[in-house]
């Protein structure tokens, strides 16, 4: 119990800590540019503890949720109002439900004067305002390709190493069972040249080991000669000889997956065989599988979000209809939690700290991954919303100009305060059904 305890603290403080960052993408191009920022928040609620630095506060607040900066100005003045009029407004999510509300009206009473009208969002040019709208979001896409690099480069990626786990003792085919019996067959080539598990393979054939591909590749080129094979065996170096035996292997994907043909049966090539199975490990990577990795968590992600409506759909059935849950499902907090403290207590052979630390980086990887492909939606309260608003400003500007006409101004985003509202009530029906299906049909690391 106290490991799953570590680690829900652990997956709470990296999400915590991703938000602080995901404002402060927000707040520093905001105060480069001039903007006046009153609070920058962590948290909802009441706050817990404060400090002001400068025209800033900076506190800590009793829901640990979200977070959010307050800028002032980012509405243009209503009609009717004074010339330098302005009002605050948030990031936030939860702040902006709260805010943005068909009581956002009387929150004009909140005003500044016209000394600080230069100071506002709303006064920033357009690429400004989407620097700022975008730092939140770019901020989490640079912490999750961060956190990729960590797991890559620094733990590792699971795979076949050259350490010899086992040696066959005999040749067999391809699709024979693992209980086949040796009797009457030919001695596996490794067995016979002294390979014993825990050897590590460092040559073979005159060609360089470091990871498995390149043991299939100079075993499979071998055919059946005689070849060198250097391995380490308890720090001392040995030089052995094999002679390989030509046989049916399965032929090889991109992945060194087993290839199947369309009735399921694997397809097999005649190749040099040497009877060794490597050992499944960690083994880190060149930073170049960053980019690729990166790629495929933004692609799925964007799946997701974007076929959010059915997900949802099939986490209500799972929580209320007793269908199965789908384990690549959106997940709630209480979900998330549930999973890094499953992590964090698994006794499963071969799960050991580096293989669980490796795990939690994983799951904040795809956390920041999500915060930032969401976060670009288009939709109010989300920070796409505000992108969108700052690309029409532009888009509408930029057509004034063409025709010759008066510069229309930004775009009032304070109309979409009923639209605002409403999906801010969507997001927080999301939240609540996720919650509830997280708890009464929840996805498990180990069923």
């Amino acid at each position: 119990m106290l490991l799953f305890a570590l680690g829900v603290v652990v997956i709470a403080l990296g999400l915590a800590v991703s938000i602080a960052l995901h404002e402060v993408g927000h707040l520093v191009p905001a105060k480069l540019f001039g903007v006046r920022v009153t609070q920058y928040m962590i948290g909802f609620g009441p706050t817990i503890f404060s400090r002001t630095r400068g025209e800033t506060e900076y506190g800590l607040k009793a829901i640990p949720l979200g977070g959010y900066i307050r800028m002032i100005g980012m509405y243009p003045p209503h009609k009717g109002e004074p010339e330098g009029t302005i009002r605050e407004d948030s990031t936030g999510l939860l702040q902006q439900l709260t805010e943005l509300s068909e009581d956002a009206k009387a929150y004009e009473s909140s005003q500044y004067g016209p000394e600080d009208a230069h100071r506002t969002f709303v006064a920033l040019s357009v690429p400004k305002k989407l620097v700022v709208m975008l730092g939140g979001p770019l901020m989490n896409l640079l912490l999750s390709v961060l956190l990729m690099g960590v797991l890559v480069s620094g733990i590792g990626l699971p795979a076949v190493t050259p350490t010899v786990q086992s040696v066959s003792e005999c040749v067999v085919p391809a699709d024979a069972p693992a209980d086949v019996s040796c009797e009457g067959r030919e001695a596996a080539p490794a067995l016979a040249a002294g390979i014993r598990p825990g050897d590590t393979l460092r040559e073979i054939d005159g060609r360089e080991i470091r990871t498995w591909s390149d043991v299939t590749a100079a075993v499979r080129a071998a055919g059946d000669r005689t070849v060198a094979v250097v391995v380490e065996r308890d720090g001392e170096t040995l030089h052995l000889e094999a002679t390989m035996v030509v046989d049916a292997r399965p032929v090889l994907d991109e992945d060194g997956a087993a290839v199947r043909d369309a009735q399921g049966d694997l397809v097999t090539e005649e190749v040099g065989f040497l009877g060794v199975a490597g050992t499944p490990d960690l083994a880190p990577q060149s930073p170049a599988a960053v980019p690729q990795m990166a790629w495929t968590a933004f692609t799925r992600t964007g799946e997701l979000v974007l076929t959010l409506p059915v997900r949802l759909w099939e986490v209500g059935e799972a929580a209320f209809g007793g269908a199965e849950r789908d384990p690549n499902g959106p997940l709630g907090v209480v979900g998330v939690s549930r999973l890094a403290g499953e992590v964090a207590a698994a006794e499963q052979p071969g799960f050991e700290l580096r293989e669980k630390v490796g795990t939690m980086v994983s799951m904040l990887a795809s956390l920041n991954m999500a915060l930032f492909v969401f976060n670009l939606l288009p939709l109010l309260p989300l920070d796409g919303g505000h992108v969108a608003g700052a690309l029409l400003e532009g888009i509408r500007r930029f057509l004034a100009r063409l025709r010759g006409r008066e510069d229309p101004g930004p775009v009032d985003m304070s109309r979409m305060l009923p639209l605002t509202n409403a999906v801010a009530g969507v997001f927080l029906l999301m939240t609540v059904l996720l919650v509830y299906a997280d708890i009464v049909s929840p996805i498990t690391l180990f069923p």
